[in-house]
């Protein structure tokens, strides 16, 4: 192909026309439209803390569903949840994370690698601790959360199980702990100041167009809020090991008008472990399946048929092909 001489016959470009004015009209909407656009605010909000300090309580409260799953037990978080809370002119997106744990096996890894993505795409990040509480137990977390560029909310939870010299010795504490964090004592279970920390939050958000449609709740698909439900019944219900080596996978979903049709597999590492999920005459089993299924019900407020099956698929907490499949390693 020869390049353009515009000496040469037939090599010269086609004339631009010229364009014409915007009319008035149209000049009006596209200042209206970057009038919104500079108005709207949107940003990614990390919650990072210790196991069992409040954070899913505190991300179910700020979105007004119930997203992530709640317990006593530790590790009860495994993934990274997204929950969008919009608003006329913002969109907050959270970010509950697993408590952070020194990693024992490679899904303890993968569930840490979660921890760390959610200081890497931070506008504001929250660091929640409770009443009693000295640490993080990683102290390379701790050094990302003081020398962080970008404003860090410490919240102080749980201060409903304290007195009014605790809690001001807490506050000390932080302050000289966290100088670069706001500290604001919550109790994320009763609600108290949590509307204070979501001002504070929004009046702290980028200038932004929405990352997400205005009507999604959050990132993840239907299935997973039917595994992480039927999980925390089996957190609930069975004791030592037994949760810890138990996965979920939903094989079927099929919604219709006015019902929803769920086969979902437990996967447990070893025989024994079956067994007892299983339980006598299947009665643990069904038990999980009972609570799960009125759970799902008012999530997806429809009625719910759920088939649910036990598994063994031998140390799949340390096969990284496994965990890829489980979405651990992405």
């Amino acid at each position: 192909r020869r390049a353009h001489n515009p000496k040469v016959t037939g090599s010269s470009p086609v004339p631009a026309t010229k364009k014409k004015p915007f009319s008035n009209e149209w000049l009006f909407w596209y200042n209206q439209l970057f009038d919104q656009i500079m108005e709207h605010k949107a940003g990614f909000v990390n919650i990072i803390g210790n196991p069992n300090v409040g954070k899913s309580t505190l991300m179910n409260a700020f979105v007004g569903e119930r997203l992530s799953i709640i317990t006593s037990k530790a590790q009860t978080t495994r993934h990274r949840i997204l929950g969008i809370v919009n608003g006329d002119d913002f969109q907050l997106i959270l970010s509950d994370t697993p408590g952070i744990i020194k990693p024992a096996y490679e899904m303890q890894e993968s569930m840490m690698n979660f921890v760390k993505s959610a200081f890497e795409d931070a506008d504001i990040l929250i660091y929640m601790v409770e009443i009693g509480e000295q640490d993080l137990k990683d102290e390379a977390f701790f050094n990302k959360i003081i020398h962080a560029k970008i404003p860090v909310l410490l919240l102080l939870n749980k201060i409903d199980n304290s007195n009014q010299e605790q809690l001001e010795e807490q506050v000390a504490f932080w302050t000289a702990k966290v100088p670069n964090a706001e500290i604001f004592p919550i109790s994320a279970l009763k609600n108290f100041n949590v509307p204070e920390v979501f001002a504070r939050i929004i009046s702290l958000l980028p200038a932004s167009p929405a990352y997400y449609p205005k009507d999604q709740l959050t990132d993840k698909p239907e299935r997973f809020f039917v595994n992480e439900t039927i999980r925390e019944k089996i957190l609930l219900h069975y004791n030592k090991e037994i949760p810890y080596a138990v996965e979920i996978e939903t094989e079927e979903f099929f919604e219709d008008d006015n019902i929803i049709r769920i086969r979902s597999l437990i996967m447990v590492e070893r025989d024994t472990q079956k067994g007892i999920i299983i339980g006598h005459k299947g009665e643990a089993l069904k038990r999980v399946g009972v609570e799960a299924r009125a759970d799902l019900e008012k999530f997806f407020g429809k009625q719910i048929h759920i088939e649910m099956y036990v598994k063994v698929n031998k140390n799949w907490r340390s096969n990284v092909n496994q965990l890829k499949r489980f979405g651990y390693n992405q």
